[in-house]
């Protein structure tokens, strides 16, 4: 018997509801599989979510215990608490050279939630955003949701930025260039020439600049080349604590760029926020106060968690590892096998438990990868290393 329908045909979902999922969110799968077998127990290695296996600075922590227990749990200002956004104000502009206040920053609940505030804020309906490939999965949820569509460029060799494809795909649609910087998954750090040509076709196009900066503090010094500076009208920066102070679960992230834009992500995060917990904020600002340290901390847990994973799998048949200028992921060319990358990773989940993501999750260009995340222990590093050589040998 065939069950009736839940709603009329006149009571049914937004269009919205097919722009929020699609492919980004499959490449998911594998892992939230692999996240339930370990909380029933079973044995699974997870190098597929860039969540690092450190735990945040003792006095983050202790600041928000310390804030919590003081009865920190009331309404806080939409935009963020004035002295976080002053800080977070001084380290940008440590970072980019760019010199702002906190009323050209907002608050918001990760890096993700304020590409969200930015894709609302900038573009619409029939609008686009170009962007380069390998690009983070969740990017065209994230700004199709406006209405607009995002636009991705093939890379070039060695997955750096084509600027000539990328001059290409710019139309009378287009309003935004958005670019990670370290990218994710690749670890590419966009150099000064690149920004220089990037630059110049925001200016003779009159576009917007939207960087993510998530990975900005893993890069060699804690900073990567910024555009900031030198185009403070039109470059929005976005920034976060999660990766660079094991924070990704506190959910603490900004929006940096002109006034006029600040202003209208305030009122969105006033519509969708209303404002997120103060005794988070003042971790945030705990944190901020620490960044150095916390910086030097992460990077070099990455930089002897990258060489160890990279020698132990050099000589394995058929992988072919990309090293990365920063960040904590590793793009592994597994094409040599005769599998895609959705088709390895599958694989390698059903012969040995462990668990890593589809290139082509990324775009067509990395689509005979999988990308590996070494930000975790030694131990489980080692031993999923055996168990790839295991699997590789086994293959025809």
């Amino acid at each position: 018997m065939l069950t009736p329908p839940t709603h009329s045909k006149n009571v049914n979902y937004s269009a919205l509801v097919h722009r929020i999922g699609g492919h980004g969110a499959d490449a998911w799968l594998t892992h939230y599989e692999a996240v339930a077998a370990r909380e029933r127990g079973e044995d699974v290695l997870i190098l597929s979510v860039g969540d690092p296996d450190l735990e945040t600075p003792a006095p983050v922590i202790e600041r928000a215990v310390a804030q919590l227990r003081g009865g920190d749990t009331h309404y806080v200002p939409a935009a963020g608490r004035a002295a976080l956004r002053e800080a977070i104000a001084r380290a940008h502009a440590a970072r980019s050279g760019q010199q702002i206040g906190a009323e050209n920053v907002v608050y918001f609940a990760g890096a993700q939630n304020a590409l969200f505030a930015a894709s609302l804020c900038l573009a619409g309906p029939g609008d686009e955003v170009v962007t380069f490939e390998p690009l983070y999965p969740t990017y065209p949820a994230t700004i199709e949701v406006s209405g607009a569509r995002l636009v991705p460029v093939p890379a070039a060799a060695g997955w750096r930025p084509d600027l000539a494809a990328l001059a290409a795909h710019v139309t009378p649609r287009t309003r935004a260039l958005l670019w990670a910087s370290p990218n994710n998954p690749s670890g590419v750090v966009l150099n000064e020439a690149e920004l220089g040509s990037i630059a110049a076709l925001a200016r003779r196009h009159d576009l917007w600049l939207i960087v993510d900066e998530v990975y900005a503090g893993l890069a060699p010094g804690g900073r990567v080349p910024s555009l900031a500076a030198r185009l403070p009208e039109r470059v929005v920066t976005l920034g976060s604590l999660s990766k660079s102070h094991a924070m990704t679960g506190w959910r603490a992230g900004w929006l940096a760029g002109p006034r006029e834009l600040a202003a209208h992500a305030e009122k969105l995060a006033m519509c969708m926020l209303f404002g997120l917990p103060g005794f988070i904020q003042e971790a945030a600002i705990a944190a901020l106060a620490l960044a150095d340290e916390a910086g030097q901390r992460m990077r070099a847990f990455c930089a002897t968690r990258q060489e160890r994973f990279a020698v132990a799998i050099g000589d394995i048949p058929h992988l072919r590892a990309v090293p990365p200028e920063a960040g904590m992921f590793m793009l592994i060319d597994v094409s040599a096998t005769g599998l895609s990358g959705g088709e390895f990773a599958r694989a390698l989940y059903a012969a040995e438990r462990v668990s890593v993501l589809d290139g082509a999750a990324f775009g067509r260009s990395s689509a005979g990868c999988v990308r590996v995340c070494f930000a975790t222990e030694e131990a489980t590093l080692d031993a999923a290393a055996a168990r790839l050589r295991r699997f590789c040998e086994s293959l025809p």
